[in-house]
């Protein structure tokens, strides 16, 4: 097993709190990669934190999901501090 990287261990983090938004909002992983105009196979490897978003999926999701792009990494961001 290799470790994660600072900037890996982030972008997991953040993966984690699109999925938690989403099932507040319940809102589907296929409505996501409609929205974002890309494959419900890669808006799946975006949400398991195999691939990390790029700052414009980030931009986007944080417009579909009403959440601005900081809060969304803040939140990543205190679950780290807090763990």
């Amino acid at each position: 097993m290799t470790k994660q990287t600072a900037s890996e261990a982030l972008a997991q983090r953040v993966a984690d709190e699109i999925r938690a938004e989403m099932a507040r909002q319940r809102r589907s992983a296929a409505d996501l990669a409609e929205y974002l105009g890309i494959t419900a196979h890669t808006v799946g490897r975006r949400l398991n934190g195999a691939v990390p978003f790029n700052v414009i999926e980030l931009a986007s999701v944080s417009v579909w999901l009403g959440v601005p792009i900081f809060e969304l990494i803040a939140r990543a961001t205190s679950k780290a501090v807090a763990a």
